[in-house]
């Protein structure tokens, strides 16, 4: 470890956005924590990625069925490494990469909801993750949270209308009917995403869309996905596919 914990924090907390978050404190958390890998990822971001492989790749490795570590995220939110839920063979049975065979990753919280993971590996000839490592991760994953709570709250109305545009004021009071995560499900509803995938989106299981899904039809007073849709495109005069393919030349 040969920079201080301090001065991570302090990266943390002075970045403008994400652009710099990624360029001055992945490098950090890789060289602090000596591993072979490391990146921070943010779930809205991933959900629009055109990249076939990586969506492919990702649907498995975020899976809270497949992946005991994003199981262990999503339900406590802590920091968690490979030994603390299953034995070695069966982590190399689910991850064989040999840049992977330690693993540790740590949630970005905001709103009560995991946002995003911290996440590091290295090799087998390298040694494992241990508590104190945890500990430093839980630390880092904090300021990571209250970094991501304020950059949300210094959004204008204007600019969140553009990542997410059944959330403007000007969709006739929606906000007020719809919770902020009722309002991503209508989002991923008019992407053309199932239940299924919608819970792998955002991290919660199939049932629980459903049951969103029924509230949020008696709140509209609508009977079915499609009039939902078109309830909220009507207010807003939006194309889902013409957003999302704005967005993903973003990134």
């Amino acid at each position: 470890m040969t920079i201080p914990l301090k001065l991570i924090f302090e990266t943390i907390n002075q970045a403008p956005s994400e652009h710099e978050l990624r360029l001055q404190v992945v490098p950090q958390i890789g060289e602090y924590f000596a591993a072979k890998r490391y990146s921070i990822f943010f779930f809205e971001q991933l959900s629009f990625t055109t990249n076939k492989n990586l969506q492919k790749i990702l649907k498995i490795a975020l899976s809270i069925e497949h992946n005991p570590i994003a199981r262990y995220l999503v339900e406590r939110h802590a920091p968690v490494h490979e030994a603390l839920v299953m034995s070695p063979k069966a982590w190399n049975i689910i991850c064989p990469r040999r840049d992977h065979w330690h693993v540790m990753a740590g949630p970005i919280i905001n709103r009560h909801q995991l946002v995003g993971v911290v996440g590091c590996t290295r090799e087998k000839s390298m040694p494992a993750f241990d508590t104190q490592n945890l500990t430093d991760l839980s630390s880092i994953c904090l300021h990571l949270s209250v970094w991501a709570a304020t950059v949300d709250s210094q959004f204008t109305v204007t600019t969140k209308s553009q990542y997410y545009p059944f959330q403007s004021d000007a969709c006739g009071g929606l906000r007020q009917r719809l919770t902020p995560r009722e309002l991503q499900i209508a989002q991923l509803v008019a992407s053309g995403l199932t239940n299924a995938e919608i819970g792998h989106q955002l991290w919660i299981t199939e049932n629980s869309v459903k049951q969103a899904l029924k509230r949020m039809f008696r709140k509209l007073e609508v009977s079915s996905r499609a009039e939902m849709v078109a309830q909220l495109l009507a207010r807003k005069h939006y194309s889902p596919e013409a957003n999302l393919d704005s967005l993903s030349n973003q990134y």
